[in-house]
């Protein structure tokens, strides 16, 4: 879910990412996007974020799915998972990488990677409002598997209380996106049939896999046969 162009109106402080001191990109700095539609747009084409925090005097950097509504980035997991038991109030980042491809340069020093990524510092928040949760959630499930929500059945009273939601806010972001041709040093120009250039890298959906309890009259609905 997108914020609305009147929304961006009316609050214009919303529409640029302000760098803080931890969120300002000092390598590379041309690559920095100031748009705050670019970072959404980078965490609303991804499916996976790396959520890191500090677990007993250690880092810990994990894979998890999220969900985004408006400034705010949602993600979710057993209530007895250690790592949500301590992230109330805690410290956080949350990274979403996407990898448009491979960089080949006529040195190894130039070598690169063309990407986009996004990097989210603040404070968890454990979600307890239930119409919250309830949206939460399904900004969880529809980021993953769109069109999920309304064709399934939706969580019950234990599944919910088995399950902890926690917010981030978006208010301090950072985002960085690298495009083009290697960048080589013009010494190496000459190449002597070096090839360079770009390997594109494209993330594709499959055929769907049927569950082996499904029957066979019983067809991938539109929304999962027809996803892009």
């Amino acid at each position: 879910m997108a914020l609305s162009r009147c929304h961006f109106d009316a609050h214009p402080e919303l529409v640029s990412l302000s760098p803080t001191p931890r969120s300002t990109v000092t390598r590379s700095r041309e690559r920095a996007r100031t748009d705050r539609a670019d970072l959404h747009a980078v965490l609303d084409a991804g499916l996976v974020c790396h959520l890191g925090l500090v677990r007993d005097g250690a880092p810990v950097v994990l894979p998890t799915g999220y969900g985004r509504i408006d400034d705010t980035v949602y993600v979710h997991g057993s209530t007895g998972a250690g790592y949500l038991r301590i992230a109330d109030d805690a410290p956080v980042c949350l990274t979403v990488t996407h990898l448009d491809g491979v960089v080949y340069a006529r040195s190894a020093f130039h070598h690169s990677m063309n990407y986009r990524s996004a990097v989210v510092h603040g404070t968890a928040r454990r979600v307890t409002d239930p119409g919250e949760r309830w949206a939460a959630l399904a900004a969880i499930t529809e980021q993953l598997a769109p069109g999920s929500w309304d064709h399934t059945r939706q969580p019950d009273a234990r599944e919910l209380a088995a399950t902890a939601v926690f917010a981030l806010d978006l208010a301090e972001a950072s985002v960085k996106v690298r495009t083009g041709p290697p960048v080589d040093d013009e010494r190496d120009l000459p190449g002597d049939g070096c090839w360079a250039g770009v390997l594109p890298v494209r993330t594709t959906f499959g055929a769907p896999e049927p569950c082996p309890t499904v029957p066979a009259t019983t067809h991938p609905p539109a929304h999962v046969a027809q996803r892009p």
